[in-house]
């Protein structure tokens, strides 16, 4: 997970993106992944078991990090 710190550096960089189409496209992802993750950490799906649960979360944030690495190259 990020900090607020770590999410307005992100913001900034984007905010500062010549490239507004792509700007808008990586805070759409950025968004979805960020919601993803958080909806697996508070385990609102009671479905899952503790397995499929860390998996899923795992997923989530390689999801997530890779985002935020591509947001970082800008």
């Amino acid at each position: 997970m990020l900090d607020n710190q770590d999410i307005n550096r992100l913001l900034e960089i984007l905010e500062n993106c010549e490239d507004e189409e792509l700007a808008v496209k990586l805070l759409k992802e950025f968004n979805g992944a960020s919601k993803r993750l958080g909806k697996l950490l508070l385990n609102l799906d009671k479905s899952l078991d503790h397995k499929e649960w860390k998996s899923q979360c795992d997923a989530a944030q390689n999801e997530l990090d890779e985002i935020v690495k591509k947001i970082n190259m800008l």
